[in-house]
């Protein structure tokens, strides 16, 4: 048993780029189909955004990435993130406009539910690429400065800003009241904050497989 779990841990181990960047993905589709609903945020009554539950935790999978994969290879992997949402918006237009099975009767929630997610991945291509690139070339200053830990904690920090920021104004505005847009702005930076913060100690753990010079 003892020698399986070592075996595991070892796997994961020389494996852990490929899992980083696997979940920085996974992540990165998953909040922007959660993103068409729009939700009130427990005790502070704003406005939020769906995606904003798993969003945050993005920041820190990049930087995982970072020091895994390096600098140069970060970046890859935030436009290739991007290019697979423009994927799977295409894919979405294309299901919804087949003609549907007469027994089927869910066409309007299609429509109604994962159309809207056209705009929400424009809005998240964009904002996720100057916000991560942002992220990027904070989190390798701060690395090399100081540590890993302060690195995520710093460049998350300003990532997020810019990432709420332009998400929300490209998302919502002209769709939402601009009270609404505010109030998701103002939610977004929050819980980005506040889950970012308890994610970014977990650099710790991801060892780096990189040389020094790659970050």
């Amino acid at each position: 048993m003892y020698y399986n779990l070592v075996i595991m841990f070892k796997t994961i181990k020389a494996n852990l780029a490929l899992i980083s960047v696997a979940l920085y993905t996974s992540a990165q589709l998953m909040a922007n189909v959660l993103s068409t609903k729009i939700a009130i945020l427990p005790w502070l009554n704003l406005s939020m955004d769906g995606g904003t539950v798993i969003y945050p935790l993005t920041f820190t999978l990049r930087d995982f990435v970072h020091k895994t994969c390096g600098k140069r290879n970060s970046r890859v992997v935030v436009v290739t993130a991007a290019l697979i949402n423009l994927l799977m918006v295409a894919l979405f237009w294309l299901v919804g406009k087949l003609t549907p099975d007469p027994s089927w009767l869910f066409q309007d929630a299609y429509q109604s539910i994962l159309m809207p997610v056209t705009r929400i991945v424009i809005a998240s291509v964009i904002s996720q690429i100057i916000s991560e690139l942002i992220d990027t070339e904070v989190f390798s200053k701060i690395y090399h400065l100081f540590s890993d830990i302060l690195g995520s904690l710093l460049s998350n920090a300003v990532a997020l800003v810019a990432d709420s920021i332009l998400f929300c104004l490209i998302a919502f505005a002209g769709v939402l009241p601009w009270s609404v847009v505010i109030s998701i702005i103002i939610s977004n930076i929050l819980v980005k904050f506040v889950l970012s913060t308890v994610s970014a100690p977990l650099i710790k753990l991801v060892p780096r497989t990189v040389s020094e010079e790659e970050i």
